[in-house]
């Protein structure tokens, strides 16, 4: 797997109590190229979001690692669906976009972030892209089991002293069976790379309280919870196999949207991200290509 060198610029922001670093891609395109901001998942770093980014030609792309995860420090607060949306809108407060709105995307626990952010600052968000979005609860469903032995599992490593904690949630036989439970993929080499990635990456967190926190947040609230007030248009990219963010959600959620497509991208589960990232950013580029001026009705589902 050939990850493309694109070069990004690092940079640092002081947020929150938090060293908040994060990624421009496409720098040179400067602050009158469309700005897109994207905000990675629950114990992920700006590297996993890398394949999108590649795809999204002829735009600048920003990509922060969250408080508490990779290279950026805790936040003085909770770290909470609440805390990371405000942490990110001061961050667009931050970008030299020239005070026009850019687009925001998600994956996973970042998309409810996101639709957080847009949904109490919409002038801020041209367009919303969610990509495999918690549209319902783990806990309720046919994982709610499964939800509940995690939940179990994040809060012993909370409760146990720092180093023990530390230990239980970033073993590598673990790491290593969550990463293969969300990989689709027969490609051995693709495997591969997203297992070596989830090695390098997955543990880079704080501390276990952080995760913990970031956990509880991730299963208590949903993008659905704030579906009514997000009235820019709005892309749903789903799994067609996607187990943590099963598509009869994704479905439910379209349908409550003012101006929504949904595009179900077949024979991959919760790691679009990983697996088709071209197809997920074709998909992106097409709607964000889409004319502003229609009138606001549901796309039907599209599968690709």
């Amino acid at each position: 797997m050939i990850v493309p060198d694109l070069h990004p610029t690092e940079r640092v922001a002081r947020i929150n109590g938090s060293d908040l670093h994060y990624w421009v891609y496409r720098e040179e395109l400067g602050p009158t190229a469309e700005t897109v901001l994207i905000v990675h998942g629950l114990r992920g770093t700006h590297h996993g979001l890398e394949l999108i980014a590649a795809g999204l030609t002829g735009r600048r792309v920003v990509i922060p690692d969250l408080p508490g995860f990779g290279d950026s420090g805790p936040m003085d607060t909770r770290h909470d669906v609440a805390g990371y949306a405000e942490v990110i809108t001061e961050l667009i407060g931050r970008l030299d976009g020239a005070g026009r709105p850019l687009v925001l995307i998600g994956h996973s626990f970042g998309s409810i972030i996101a639709s957080r952010l847009a949904a109490m600052n919409p002038s801020l968000v041209r367009r919303l892209v969610l990509i495999n979005p918690i549209a319902q609860s783990a806990l309720r469903g046919p994982h709610a089991a499964l939800a509940g032995l995690t939940a179990a599992y994040y809060t012993l490593g909370e409760r146990l002293p720092s180093r023990a904690g530390r230990s239980l949630l970033t073993n590598r036989w673990v790491v290593l069976a969550a990463s293969r439970a969300m990989t689709r993929t027969r490609d051995k080499q693709l495997r591969g790379f997203i297992d070596d990635n989830h090695l390098r990456h997955f543990s880079r967190f704080h501390s276990p309280t952080v995760v913990n926190e970031c956990f509880q947040a991730s299963v208590t609230h949903t993008v659905t919870d704030y579906a009514d007030q997000l009235s820019m248009p709005v892309l749903l990219v789903a799994g067609e196999h996607d187990e943590i963010a099963p598509l009869e959600g994704q479905r439910a959620l379209a349908a409550r949207l003012p101006d929504a497509e949904l595009v179900v991208i077949a024979d991959v589960g919760h790691l679009v991200h990983y697996e088709t990232p071209e197809a997920a950013a074709v998909e992106i580029v097409r709607f964000l290509g889409r004319s502003d001026h229609r009138e606001k009705v549901a796309v039907p589902e599209q599968i690709r």
